[in-house]
């Protein structure tokens, strides 16, 4: 338990800077699912899809 607590002060950039971009990674994945809802309903630029036409963004 001693050497880990070691380890990790000595190379707590190596271990927060990926945990941090994980984390980042995932909560950016989670707003966009949450956002996909509003896909082509904007008010501004609502319009119906032609058809075979794909949606503007995923």
């Amino acid at each position: 338990m001693v050497n880990f607590l070691a380890l990790a002060r000595d190379h707590w950039t190596n271990i927060f800077l990926p945990l941090g971009f994980a984390i980042g990674w995932y909560l950016d994945k989670q707003q966009d699912k949450k956002l996909t809802v509003f896909r082509n309903k904007s008010v501004l630029y609502g319009r119906e899809l032609k058809p075979g036409e794909q949606m503007t963004w995923k």
